[in-house]
């Protein structure tokens, strides 16, 4: 390999710094300025319904979701959202509320102020906010209203509901041009257009940068990732990402991680959305797990101790180092509400699950604590290492119970009240 291939794989492979934008704060969370990428979801619940709602945004909260997203589309919506944030905060969930307003967002905000108090957030729709000689009026008394109760707003565009009068004059200034773009290119523009002018006008009226958040969304990972790069070097203000109409299942979680995944390696973004279709009766939680498991394993924050597993082959017949796996990573994510307070550090945990002896032996030694479990026609035992030491080998028919234990011990032992003061450094 050539002297100066090598420093540009070193390169292309480390994050390039986070892009500097203004720090937002959202309640207790900040957003931009360097602080964490955050996690945020959005309940797909009735905001009408203050109990359902409740309970959803406690999931979402205690899934890890720093900040949750309500509609309030219609005054049954508004009238519950002070009572949503306090039912919220009598069970000790202190989450961010952002309210989500398309079309009539100026009049419930002004017809019911406390739920204009209640919220933590504005989301505006420059697409939704009025029409023709309306939006601006309206535009402008949302503005007020955030500015009254100190409330930072997220200027969201979404392709779907693009403003057409600005789309309309960018197609027919591109047509009129000696070096026509494609309609895709002036589509992209209009959007970050229609951004940047509404974050423009906010702040003419008396908004400051660290009361703005912008989103651009739309729904293919290329157009993400271009529209995003775009808008980062034409503006400072803190950025949301977020592929919106994602899809379901792994199609909208492979191009929700494609899209971001190059977008937070490239150092843009400072609060993101999986946007997941859930399965009927699915579990919305499952966005913010997608997200969190996004940031970890590019290595931007730790949420939950991360459970190394191989994938199995013909040498792993037997289906006990996939259950033990599944059995170790379930108990840990819904542990780590509770866990989070009694071990601090124990997100950084490192768990190696194996199936035979090929590279089950290495791979534990690399984790905090691993297993390797015999393969098809392996001896009947399984070794376990500690900090890279082999400590024990684990035979019979309670092989399973006894590492979960063994890995309860470490956790306790390293990240526990009574962790000794090198161990938590280790950590």
């Amino acid at each position: 390999m050539s002297d100066g291939v090598q420093p540009m794989i070193d390169d292309f492979a480390k994050p390039k710094p986070r892009r500097v934008s203004v720090p937002v704060k959202i309640g207790p969370v900040t957003v931009g300025g360097g602080a964490p990428v955050v996690v945020q979801s959005m309940t797909n619940t009735d905001t009408a319904d203050a109990d359902a709602t409740v309970k959803q945004v406690a999931d979402l909260a205690q899934a890890g979701s720093e900040v949750v997203r309500i509609t309030v589309d219609r005054p049954e919506a508004a009238a519950q959202v002070p009572r949503i944030r306090e039912r919220l905060e009598r069970i000790g969930i202190d989450v961010p509320l952002v309210g989500d307003f398309h079309y009539i967002g100026h009049k419930l905000l002004a017809d019911y102020p406390d739920c204009a108090a209640a919220l933590a957030k504005y989301r505006i729709n420059p697409g939704n906010v009025g029409f023709k000689s309306k939006r601006d009026t309206q535009f402008s008394q949302i503005i007020d209203i955030a500015l009254k109760h100190d409330k930072p707003v997220r200027i969201g565009v979404n392709w779907g509901s693009l403003d057409q009068e600005l789309l309309t004059r960018l197609m027919d200034e591109n047509a009129s041009s000696d070096d026509p773009k494609s309609a895709a290119a002036v589509m992209r523009e209009a959007i970050i257009q229609s951004g940047l002018l509404s974050a423009e006008r906010a702040e003419a009226l008396g908004m400051g940068r660290d009361k703005i958040i912008l989103s651009a969304k739309v729904s293919q990972v290329q157009d993400l990732i271009s529209v995003y790069a775009d808008l980062a070097g034409r503006c400072d203000y803190a950025l949301h990402l977020g592929l919106t109409e994602a899809g379901m299942g792994t199609k909208g979680i492979v191009s929700s991680a494609a899209s971001m995944g190059i977008l937070l390696q490239q150092g843009i973004g400072d609060t993101i959305r999986v946007s997941l279709t859930p399965e009927p009766g699915g579990d919305r939680t499952r966005e913010v797990q997608v997200a969190q498991e996004l940031l970890q394993v590019m290595g931007f924050r730790s949420f939950v101790p991360v459970v190394a597993a191989c994938p199995g082959c013909g040498r792993t017949t037997s289906t006990v180092f996939q259950e033990l796996a599944q059995d170790i990573q379930e108990h840990i994510r819904t542990s780590m509400p509770v866990w989070r307070e009694q071990y601090p550090g124990v997100e950084s945990l490192n768990v190696a699950v194996m199936g035979c002896i090929v590279n089950g032996p290495g791979e534990s030694k690399h984790a905090d604590i691993g297993i390797s479990l015999p393969g098809t026609g392996e001896t009947p035992s399984a070794p376990v290492f500690v900090d890279g030491e082999k400590v024990a080998t684990l035979r019979g028919a309670t092989i399973a119970d006894d590492f979960k234990r063994m890995v309860y011990d470490y956790i306790e032992r390293r990240y526990g009240a009574g962790a000794t003061t090198s161990s938590t450094d280790a950590a």
